[in-house]
């Protein structure tokens, strides 16, 4: 089991930018990373994900065009950049680390999240 922790959350302005990270530790980062978010009183969604060791990248519809993972897996990190923030981007972000199955990405370890509030 790999543990995760996030950073890099806080407030910011509508069209502003900003970098989550994730840091992995322990084992089980060889396999699909990703992010999903959870707003106040809405259920927790998808945002995106990137393949191991790293070649193929999905990202929902609402953020396609905004948002970026990357991953690093000599140091076990996990980004999402997102760019031109909206109101509705507000939520908590988590980290996971799952696999691919039934044509979907499927998280198994999550992280404690990170708030990320963009003030329009």
């Amino acid at each position: 089991q790999v543990q995760l922790v996030e950073s890099g959350g806080g407030l910011v302005q509508a069209g502003d930018s900003l970098r989550l990270s994730c840091a992995g530790s322990g084992d089980g980062f060889n396999r699909p990373v990703g992010w999903f978010r959870q707003a106040p009183g809405k259920e927790r969604e998808f945002v995106a994900f990137v393949t191991w060791p790293g070649g193929t990248r999905s990202y929902a519809e609402s953020v396609k065009g905004r948002f970026t993972i990357s991953r690093d897996n000599g140091r076990m990190t996990v980004d999402l950049q997102m760019d031109a923030l909206k109101a509705e981007d507000t939520a908590v972000y988590y980290c996971t680390a799952g696999r691919w199955a039934s044509g979907a990405y499927r998280p198994e370890d999550w992280g404690r999240g990170t708030q990320v509030t963009v003030s329009s």
